[in-house]
């Protein structure tokens, strides 16, 4: 069984990306069956060893040239950019990128990035990385990943765009972190919560209307106070504004496919799928 949705985009062939499938690889016990990568779900989440054999599975299976550089996802929009495959030690193997200044009195919703050392998941919401050989990895159950290659390959990026980190500028701040002009850079949007099924409420749709009114063509109105939201087109628009119109993907549905993909809105307790791109070395 396949264990992976690769992305086709028009990008050179040493770049690769995939998302990972919850079948066809691992050993996770439901509700995490079976190829479940995130080892920060709730307290009654997966076993972490059972976790870290999946994820040496995940090096070995797709002969990547390294292990991934997972994030601790915060919802947030702080970039990193990484240097060297891991280990990566605090000032060596990745800086924090400070893309898109605030304004001096704003503050961030979320934490800085920190790092405490070898081998603990520095805090951040999308990589980018030059260097050939470093794997960046995205952890999402219905959360929208995007990744990013400029069109001659040389550098790339991954972003976890949940709705909040979407609304905040998850996207623009690793544009803004690449050193590619965005006129040169491509895009693949991975499984996400599809447009047919994703039903939110009045936070989430002002969040965006509220920024851009265009905004409100990704919404179609359900009931009184409900909106099913379509978040691969609200990342085309965020996109298309920095001047990236080459988007691929954005046709699938986490929560209306169990046979593929972990969901948390379906769930409510589940695993995680890992979106990946690297450059070959």
């Amino acid at each position: 069984m396949n264990a992976a949705v690769w992305a086709q985009w028009a990008v050179p062939g040493k770049v690769r990306a995939f998302t990972t499938l919850r079948h066809g690889a691992g050993i996770s016990l439901p509700p995490f069956d079976h190829f479940n990568l995130g080892n920060r779900t709730a307290a009654d989440g997966d076993d972490p060893a059972t976790v870290e054999r999946n994820r040496v599975e995940l090096v070995e299976r797709f002969a990547l040239p390294c292990a991934p550089h997972w994030l601790r996802q915060v919802h947030g929009i702080e970039v990193l950019r990484f240097l060297a495959p891991p280990p990566a030690t605090a000032g060596g193997g990745w800086e924090r990128v400070l893309s898109a200044p605030r304004a001096p009195d704003a503050t961030p919703p979320h934490p800085s990035p920190a790092f405490a050392g070898e081998g603990v998941e520095p805090i951040a919401d999308a990589s980018v990385t030059s260097t050939p050989g470093v794997v960046l990895a995205i952890l999402t159950a219905d959360c929208l990943p995007v990744v990013f290659a400029n069109e001659d390959g040389s550098e790339i990026g991954a972003a976890h765009a949940g709705w909040r980190g979407l609304a905040a500028g998850v996207l623009e701040n690793t544009v803004a972190a690449m050193r590619s002009p965005p006129d040169r850079i491509v895009a693949w949007l991975g499984p996400a919560a599809g447009p047919q099924a994703y039903e939110i409420g009045a936070e989430v749709f002002d969040a965006f209307v509220s920024q851009d009114g265009n905004a409100a063509s990704a919404f179609v109105a359900t009931r009184p106070g409900h909106w099913r939201v379509d978040l691969y087109a609200l990342a085309r628009q965020r996109l298309a504004k920095l001047g990236i119109t080459r988007v691929h993907g954005g046709d699938l549905c986490t929560i209306s496919d169990p046979q593929r993909f972990f969901s948390h809105r379906r769930d409510a307790r589940t695993g995680r799928m890992a979106t990946l791109v690297w450059m070959q070395p």
